[in-house]
């Protein structure tokens, strides 16, 4: 009989294996157009309409429903053809079977009549990916993230002429002169500071009413991460970090994409001096205090004197992973 161990390699193998299988052939999609092609026509995919992805629901689930080729192809069928191309898609993933996913926005069809035959609703992505859970919600952000970028750079910056997408959506050419355009994404650091047992979060003019996060900013040219924290904490709340620990990314699209890069940094003194023209509040929270807010629902009613209770990032969001980590941590710490 086979010991634990050699068992667990194998399965650990297979994962392994699997997991090159898929990366290999997504490279090849966006790698050969002939190959991406031929995929086009079996494969899967995820419906936009000006960037709103198409949500189902079952019961109280809601989910983004995968439109097979040949589906789609036979609902749009009676459409004008100028209006409709598969290679207007992009990539954005595969299943384990090879089928290949796409994100295909379809914006010049009438909504209500795509809503009726594919049986949802094009919703706003950030109400989606709040109802959504799992992958379908990393497709939507992805799918969504291309298509824009694909539609905000149809021209080259040197030449003035169009750019060329290539089948998989991977990149853009200008064939007057060679240009290679590749989507690309602006780095944020997310920082949650603390000090002792406490921890930092601040209100911005663009936030929801009552919602508080952590401190964010983009990275300069020629910064390290490391610098970015600690010019954006000394300019947003006049303080100087301590220590910096990295936590964690993750890919946010909103308003444009952006790699989110989060970090628990401390600092000494807690003596705040807040620049308003960067942020409109920030304030020092107990543990207990950051507690209740996570049970807060998002925009939440006022309270009976008018006031609206503080909450927090929804749990899609980096923000809120890193404020339920210091969380955990403090719990760890104090015992509680």
């Amino acid at each position: 009989m086979l010991s634990a161990a050699v068992r667990r390699s194998a399965r650990s193998a297979r994962h392994c294996s699997s997991y090159v299988k898929q990366t290999r052939f997504l490279f090849e999609l966006k790698e050969k157009d002939d190959t991406c092609r031929q995929a086009l026509k079996s494969g899967s995919y995820y419906l936009f309409h000006n960037l709103s992805p198409l949500v189902r629901k079952s019961g109280s689930i809601f989910y983004a429903p995968a439109i097979s080729g040949p589906d789609l192809l036979q609902v749009l069928s009676s459409c004008e053809k100028d209006k409709f191309n598969l290679e207007d898609s992009v990539l954005v993933g595969c299943l384990d079977s090879s089928v290949a996913q796409f994100a295909l926005d379809l914006g010049t069809f009438e909504k209500s009549t795509l809503e009726q035959e594919f049986s949802g609703r094009f919703t706003d992505l950030r109400k989606a990916v709040v109802k959504i859970d799992g992958e379908d919600g990393s497709l939507l952000i992805r799918g969504q993230s291309l298509l824009r970028w694909h539609d905000s750079h149809q021209y080259c910056s040197k030449s003035g002429k169009p750019t060329q997408k290539n089948v998989s959506g991977s990149k853009r050419v200008c064939h007057s002169n060679g240009l290679i355009y590749y989507p690309h994404m602006s780095p944020v650091v997310i920082t949650l500071l603390s000090s002792r047992n406490r921890c930092l979060l601040a209100h911005q003019e663009s936030f929801p009413a009552g919602m508080y996060s952590a401190l964010a900013g983009y990275c300069e040219i020629g910064e390290t991460l490391e610098e970015t924290v600690r010019r954006e904490v000394a300019e947003e709340v006049g303080l100087v970090v301590d220590t910096i620990r990295y936590s964690g990314s993750q890919h946010w699209p909103f308003p444009s994409s952006s790699l989110m890069l989060s970090c628990q940094a401390t600092v000494k003194d807690e003596e705040l001096n807040i620049n308003r023209t960067e942020i409109e509040d920030a304030r020092w929270f107990t543990l207990e205090e950051v507690i209740k807010a996570l049970q807060v629902n998002m925009m939440p009613s006022q309270l009976s004197d008018g006031t609206l209770p503080v909450w927090l990032p929804p749990k899609f969001a980096i923000a809120h992973q890193l404020i339920q980590e210091w969380v955990q941590e403090q719990k760890a710490v104090h015992g509680s």
